[in-house]
């Protein structure tokens, strides 16, 4: 019961993960470009939506590998 949870939570997380990288910015443009650019850029030359992102995208990796160590204890 508990393989199959941390199962479901791993596929959420790897979906997740996915269209969070998505989301990132590359090169050009990205998500800040999406809601107004340079509007809310700090010193860092980074916006507050985009740290946000990195947060939650670290955050979601973090779950992804613990989840994905957990299954492959529990199954191997």
């Amino acid at each position: 019961m508990l393989t199959a949870v941390v199962l479901v939570v791993d596929i959420i997380a790897a979906l997740m993960l996915v269209f969070l990288v998505l989301l990132h910015s590359g090169k050009g443009g990205g998500l800040s470009d999406m809601f107004g650019g340079s509007v809310g850029q700090t010193a860092a030359g980074s916006t507050v939506v985009e740290k946000n992102l990195d947060r939650i995208t670290v955050t979601v990796a973090v779950v992804f590998a613990f989840c994905t160590v957990i299954l492959s204890l529990r199954v191997g």
